[in-house]
């Protein structure tokens, strides 16, 4: 019998492998309710839809013929790497703020259709956005820029 070559029946398998290391990984902890959660509900809920998102994904890749487009990014596999070490030290180092912009503009420029003024916006947007959510909404304790 021969494997599917399809794009879906091999992320549905990726989404199946994910979905059941998580539930696995939190058999140990407390489940709980779903008014009192315990530490393993959230692991075990989020596993077990990505497993049904997995199999729906691989019924749907062996009925379709989508096959995979192979190809290698010699810049996304060092620039991606490099933009999450990066984030990591400025996170640290220079704060929340140039992280994240480091982090967005870094990501984008892995790609082959970067374009500056795009990029800049977006960030700025969606370093905004991270800001209004983790530091003010959840309060998480991180300085937005280092030295201020």
């Amino acid at each position: 019998m021969k494997l599917p070559d399809s794009k879906d029946f091999w992320s549905g398998l990726m989404l199946i492998a994910i979905g059941a290391v998580a539930v696995l990984m939190a058999r140990d902890y407390p489940f709980g309710t779903a008014l009192r959660m315990g530490a393993g509900f959230f692991p075990v809920v989020l596993g077990v839809l990505l497993v049904l998102f997995g199999i729906f994904f691989m019924a749907r890749g062996m009925r379709s013929s989508e096959k995979i487009e192979g190809g290698w990014s010699p810049r996304a596999l060092v620039v991606l790497p490099l933009a999450f070490v990066l984030f990591g030290i400025l996170m640290e180092y220079a704060g929340f703020i140039p992280a994240m912009l480091v982090l967005m503009v870094g990501s984008a420029a892995a790609g082959t259709e970067f374009r500056l003024g795009e990029v800049a916006a977006l960030s700025v947007f969606l370093t905004v956005l991270c800001v209004a959510l983790f530091i003010w909404a959840l309060g998480l304790p991180y300085p937005l820029i280092v030295g201020m």
